[in-house]
């Protein structure tokens, strides 16, 4: 520990169990630990020990109770050195004298370098940042105390500069107040100088220097912060052109449709845009002290064709909570306050073309109380107007972005099959972990911690990690487009899979317990996919292969001080990488582009190609306008300069 305070969990029902403490455990000649003794008590020295009971697991706290202040002149009860307190401690847990657990704390705890005094009232008076610096110090913002990482400061010994001398605060905060600028004839260096540079330098003192109004006319501006709205479209009579795929969904204020969605962080945004073409289903965590309401229901949808579409709503009850309420805490049945919130909320846009024909939306409602966690969910569906089952959704016949990858077994009588990852839930043990189905284009991972023993075998071991990884791909083909027939075959994808190196030891590492090489720890998922096509202006994909290869690791059991009824943790991992290819094959380059590379762009730095580049219309650095300005002006230069350079053009001007 290195301060004053220190908290640890004992796991366990902690009734009849008494904790002590001992402050020198640690025996000077042996330097052996000493015997534990549980006649001790909670406080040793200049140290106490707390313990806060709960159900499961109590709270232990170490605090120190001694001034760590440094010493001034003829003061007392204070730290002589900056290293105040160096130490061991010992925490003990004991029922009927017997040990059950025991913690070693190594404490260096250094001194507060923060000023405690009195500070005078006298005030301060600041010159004109004009005409001279604010001071030779300003980092120096605490009077008669040292400031860390200010080695400008005066107050600061040099045992206080050995703790931060690396990390000086460095400029003209750190106190170099008048550096020298580059325009001084005195700083010129040979790199990155021109020829000219001596004609034109400033020949000046440090005292009269550009740096002197450096914190001048320091004003604090109010920030600005952004809402989701884009400007209004000032043209008249021009009307809105519609949505393609990914376009954020706009409500009658011009402001964005949200929904609270994941982030990539996978933490819950409640103020997430709403994707035209994009669906998805996720589940946010909250409790009652952190609900908030999300946008009403009586908002009216930009339809994408200048009018706007009021959502159709319907409201259930949730009787049966046991699905949403996921945990509870310790809670008092007395004066408990309960809140109707909003369980979930299943959207469905009806689209057709470019425009949104209709919004179906229905809320589940129920009671929230204090102390209870509420999963909410949230799903967002697209129908095509042309067929709004869900066997042909979008009108298209490829993958859309965020959509399940399926996945049949065709070994089986019943083809349906399935392709997951893990979706961790409490501790993230695999034996508690669910499924979610992989996302089309969407890159993923995830895992869940696997429970395993010192005297664990490693062909057991490695066949355990096999099957639960193995339990995601319940499927041996893949389709290729989202209606994929069934009865097909060639509508599918076979599953590629590099199986796991298979050691045949039992323990690969000499005659030692807990340690086994090539555990299949990693499941890879690749998906290749490319852009075939498009439907009506979205994007027709389809998935040409997959594969599935694993990765090994080498586990070592991870144990304190006993380790033979302890229990290690073996993390198992599952990604899903989805590569996007050509639709076809790049033409290759014939003999005359591979051998004469004059006018290759891009093997050369002068690609006379290009020459023209900025006035085509592929140029998008500047508007098209300003490109052929300027084209025209260069060119009137030059011709201007060619006139001039003729013989005869001198006659006619003599």
């Amino acid at each position: 520990m290195s301060g004053p305070r220190v908290n640890a969990f004992f796991l366990g029902n902690s009734s009849g169990v008494d904790f002590s403490i001992i402050s020198s455990p640690i025996d000077e000649e042996t330097g052996k630990l000493q015997p534990a003794n549980c006649s001790g008590s909670k406080r040793a020295g200049d140290w106490n020990l707390n313990v806060t009971p709960g159900t499961n697991a109590s709270k232990v706290t170490v605090s120190l109770t001694r001034n760590l202040q440094l010493c001034l002149p003829n003061a007392t009860d204070c730290c002589t050195t900056p290293l105040c307190v160096v130490g061991v401690l010992r925490v003990l847990a004991c029922r009927d004298s017997a040990v059950l657990a025991h913690l070693l704390i190594q404490a260096e705890i250094f001194a507060n370098s923060s000023f405690t005094g009195n500070v005078s009232e006298n005030a301060t008076i600041i010159p004109n940042q004009v005409f001279q610096p604010l001071g030779s110090c300003p980092c120096d913002l605490t009077a008669g105390a040292c400031d860390v990482r200010c080695c400008c400061d005066p107050e600061c010994t040099p045992d206080l500069k050995q703790l931060f001398h690396d990390s000086c605060f460095p400029g003209v905060f750190g106190g170099d107040v008048n550096p020298p600028f580059d325009q001084l004839c005195s700083s010129q260096s040979t790199e990155y100088t021109p020829e000219w540079f001596p004609f034109l330098c400033v020949q000046s003192s440090l005292n009269n220097t550009p740096f002197l109004g450096y914190f001048y006319h320091g004003t604090t501006s109010t920030p600005k912060v952004p809402s989701f709205k884009i400007p209004l479209q000032t043209s008249p009579g021009k009307l809105f052109t519609g949505y393609r795929q990914g376009d954020p969904i706009l409500t009658e204020e011009n402001e964005y449709f949200t929904i609270p969605q994941q982030s990539l962080a996978g933490q819950c945004v409640g103020n997430a845009p709403v994707a035209y073409l994009q669906d998805f289903d996720i589940k946010c965590l909250t409790s009652r002290a952190a609900y908030k309401e999300g946008l009403p229901h009586d908002v009216r949808i930009s339809s994408g064709a200048g009018d706007f579409i009021q959502q159709n709503v319907i409201y259930r009850t949730i009787t049966d909570t046991g699905k949403f309420i996921t945990e509870s805490e310790s809670r008092h049945t007395a004066e408990v306050l309960c809140q109707n919130v909003t369980f979930a909320e299943n959207y469905t846009f009806i689209w057709k073309d470019q425009n949104i024909k209709q919004i179906n939306v229905t809320v589940f409602l129920g009671s929230l109380c204090d102390g209870e966690i509420l999963t909410q969910r949230f799903t967002v569906k697209f129908l095509s107007l042309k067929s709004t089952n869900a066997t042909d959704l979008f009108g298209n016949p490829g993958y859309q972005v965020g959509k399940p990858v399926r996945a049949a077994n065709m070994n089986s009588s019943d083809p349906f099959g399935s392709l997951n990852i893990w979706q961790p839930a409490g501790r993230g043990l695999c034996t508690s972990g669910t499924y979610t189905p992989v996302l089309f284009g969407v890159d993923s991972l995830s895992g869940c911690i696997l429970e395993v023993g010192i005297n664990e075998d490693c062909g057991l071991l490695r066949g355990n990690v096999t099957e639960k990884l193995n339990s995601l791909i319940q499927a041996t083909h893949v389709a290729k487009r989202d209606n994929s027939s069934y009865s097909d075959l060639n509508d599918w994808v076979e599953i590629t899979r590099l199986d796991p190196f298979n050691s045949g030891t039992n323990v690969s590492t000499g005659s030692l317990k807990g340690i086994c090489a090539d555990i299949p720890a990693n499941l890879n998922i690749r998906i290749i996919f490319a852009d075939v096509g498009a439907v009506q202006g979205v994007p027709w994909r389809e998935i040409l292969a997959v594969q599935i290869s694993y990765s090994t690791v080498i586990w070592q059991f991870q144990c304190g001080l006993i380790c033979e009824k302890s229990i290690s943790f073996l993390p198992i991992t599952a990604s899903v990488q989805f590569i996007k290819v050509p639709a076809q094959p790049p033409i290759p380059l014939t003999r005359f582009q591979m051998n004469y590379t004059e006018f290759d762009c891009n093997r050369n730095d002068v690609c006379w190609p290009q020459l023209f580049y900025p006035l085509t219309r592929f140029y998008t650095g500047e508007p098209y306008s300003q490109c052929l300005a300027k084209g025209l002006l260069l060119a009137f230069l030059v011709l201007l300069a060619a006139i001039m350079s003729n013989p005869w053009f001198s006659k006619i001007w003599d």
